[in-house]
């Protein structure tokens, strides 16, 4: 028995034909359902449900609604209807600008990342032989550096036979570690890299708080 002409059609002309009678309704309804995005609600002709409940664009309840009435109130506003939650049942949808609604969104969580604290890493070198002096220095550098909230990475360079006694930059870096215990505590432990040997260390929160602004102006002083 031969099967009628229309249901010889294979999947793919099926599916090129549900694509041109979709762009005809598109054309001249303005609306056409089609699967919804990953990226947002589903909006006008995305929508699936049958039926809704409906919220005015002043927030005001208008009660339950076909979905195609419904999107023909927000079309006579120039309008836009949106699915704000799918899993209720019936499913709610709101009738608003959702262009304006989509720039809004963006706007302020740019605004937020421009918020965000960026946790700057500074470094300081000692080298392992290093005199009062200096080492007062770079600490005073240090402790700038924590009080405005940076973490900093503690170098220390060794060079030709330095490298035969490496005890001697760990002794430079526990006496820091120490100096530093009231403000910083110690992220990544002391470790040899080649010919330098690391320590971060990460400011303690509220440790700067009770201590006096002239300390500050003094380290600026030190450091020029």
């Amino acid at each position: 028995m031969r099967a009628p002409q229309g249901l010889l059609l294979s999947t793919r002309a099926q599916l090129w034909l549900g694509f041109f009678l979709c762009g005809e309704a598109a054309a001249t309804k303005g609306r056409c359902k089609t699967i919804a995005k990953n990226d947002g609600p589903r909006v006008n002709g995305e929508i699936t449900a049958r039926t809704c409940r409906l919220i005015g664009v002043d927030g005001s309840q208008l009660g339950l609604f076909g979905v195609r009435d419904a999107m023909r109130i927000a079309s006579e506003q120039h309008m836009d209807l949106v699915e704000i939650a799918p899993n209720a049942e019936p499913p709610v949808c709101k009738v608003m600008d959702y262009r304006k609604y989509k720039y809004e969104q963006d706007r302020k969580a740019k605004a937020a990342r421009k918020k965000q604290v960026k946790v700057e890493v500074k470094e300081m070198k000692f080298r392992p032989k290093i005199d009062v002096g200096d080492y007062d220095t770079k600490k005073n550098h240090v402790m700038r550096f924590l009080k405005k909230g940076a973490r900093v990475k503690i170098t220390i360079m060794f060079r030709g036979r330095e490298m035969a006694h490496p005890e001697q930059g760990l002794n430079v870096l526990e006496r820091l570690a120490e100096d530093l215990k009231p403000y910083a505590t110690v992220e990544q432990q002391p470790k040899m890299e080649g010919r330098n040997m690391h320590m971060l260390v990460a400011p303690i929160k509220g440790a700067f708080d009770k201590l006096p602004d002239d300390d500050a102006s003094h380290d600026d002083e030190k450091e020029n």
